[in-house]
């Protein structure tokens, strides 16, 4: 773990559609595939005020490091994006996920870790570019103590 006092997980839910005919037939069955970009920018754009409340953001995702390169690098996000593609962590924590198109992929979700220990949960995430300031809320009622 990071030696900042809290650590902001995030997961993503799906896989967030790369420019081109990706996979365009997901996107018409499930609007909701195109939300994971707005969740990664609205993150990106709140880091600063984040980083204020002692928290250093990483995104936990199932897909390739090659393929959450080029959508790091695509955003601009300065935040580290680490592979789970085996979901060794995601089912040690039994995080949710479904199956899409015979893929495996993580509902979205943000965990807020403190010294190692799950602090807190913001399960479902439904308004995905509004993820950072949900987070920023919970920070501001529940301060890390001095």
């Amino acid at each position: 773990w990071p030696s900042r006092p809290r650590t902001a997980f995030t997961h993503f839910f799906p896989t967030p559609v790369l420019p081109g005919p990706t996979f365009p037939y997901l996107c018409d069955l499930f609007p909701v595939s195109r939300l994971c970009t707005p969740q990664a920018c609205n993150l990106r754009d709140r880091d600063k005020d984040l980083q204020h409340f002692g928290v250093t953001v990483y995104c936990l995702r199932p897909q390739s490091t090659e393929y959450q390169r080029e959508m790091a690098e695509r955003n601009h996000l300065p935040f580290e994006i680490l592979s789970d593609s085996d979901f060794k962590l995601c089912d040690a924590l039994r995080l949710p996920t479904f199956t899409i198109a015979g893929m495996r992929l993580l509902k979205r979700l943000t965990m807020l870790v403190k010294a190692g220990e799950i602090e807190h949960v913001f399960y479902p995430v439904f308004s995905s570019n509004q993820s950072a300031d949900q987070v920023i809320e919970w920070l501001r009622a529940y301060p890390l103590e001095a």
